[in-house]
């Protein structure tokens, strides 16, 4: 990971030191359709002997807030706070008001506007023949997607998705783009800040979103988080597509304030998600950003947007 193994023992030190409260709000743990290569209780108990603070499972086909709702009342020991949100996809009726208030009512702390069943998600991966190799596919085939977009063919929002945009500013939750391209994501944006919604996050913005650093510097000036993936910068990762510099360049694009580390880990044959957050660390240290500066990427930006005392 990243040289990881190669470092010093002042410098593991120091990577130790950061994970202490670090957040991950993208966690892929288990049971999911899709390969994983640790579940929902065991990266809780990994990021507890790391002394993390918070984890946020992401699932593509269901809301894990009941699980998170358990795991918190029988697992309290581990001094880890555990979330959850709603992926509006196929599974849950896409754009389906009643999954997203069912999932606030269990404490669902984000909706994700959809992923796999959005078109620009479902194009993205009809157009590269080689998406098998750069995205996780289910264990088993599935139904295709029927694909999903935010906007009709005039360009303006649905209806349905501004009657969830005003539930998740009522609950002062945090909406997330999800896998729409970002043509679709100003328009989502736009509205939802009308309508009060003040937790905003766009994942991975220049892997299939189709976001440029200068999108990501005019979303970061409306508020947006970033939030790029672990997954995709450190050793190991079969996802790695970026290079240290290009995560620097995109940190520098949104500012240290308005940027997010997320491990985007869990699958088969990848790091965990804890040691996604080592080898980040690492490259950032690398970097050279002071320890300020990093615990505001792994910790603190996340505890801001969720909504959790720092």
């Amino acid at each position: 990971m990243d040289n990881y193994h190669k470092a010093t023992p002042e410098r593991k030190d120091l990577i130790e030191k950061l994970l202490d409260g670090a957040i991950d709000l993208h966690c892929h743990s288990g049971p999911s359709v899709m390969p994983r290569s640790i579940d929902h209780i065991e990266v809780a108990e990994e990021a507890s002997k790391v002394g993390m603070k918070a984890i946020l499972y992401k699932d593509h086909y269901y809301s894990a807030s009941p699980i998170t709702e358990l795991l918190n009342k029988h697992f309290k020991s581990l001094n880890v706070e555990l979330l959850s949100g709603v992926p509006l996809n196929n599974t849950v009726g896409g754009f389906n008001r009643y999954a997203v208030d069912h999932g606030i009512n269990l404490g669902a702390k984000l909706v994700w506007m959809p992923t796999f069943s959005a078109e620009n998600h479902i194009k993205a991966h009809q157009e590269d023949t080689d998406f098998d190799k750069k995205f996780p596919t289910t264990k088993e085939a599935m139904l295709a997607p029927t694909p999903l977009k935010v906007v009709n063919q005039n360009g303006n929002l649905i209806d349905e998705v501004k009657f969830i945009l005003d539930l998740i500013a009522e609950n002062d939750i945090v909406l997330s783009s999800g896998h729409l391209h970002i043509s679709e994501i100003w328009v989502l944006f736009e509205e939802a800040i009308k309508r009060g919604v003040k937790r905003l996050l766009c994942n991975h913005p220049t892997y299939v979103i189709g976001a440029t650093l200068e999108d990501i510097k005019v979303l970061s000036s409306m508020g947006v988080y970033i939030e790029h993936s672990m997954c995709m910068f450190v050793q190991r990762s079969k996802y790695k597509f970026y290079e240290p510099d290009e995560l620097n360049d995109m940190i520098i694009a949104a500012g240290i304030d308005q940027t997010i580390l997320g491990s985007d880990l869990g699958q088969v044959g990848n790091p965990s998600p804890v040691d996604g957050f080592r080898g980040v660390i690492n490259i950032c240290l690398d970097l050279g950003y002071a320890e300020e500066d990093i615990r505001k990427l792994i910790s603190t930006n996340a505890a801001k947007l969720i909504g959790l005392d720092y």
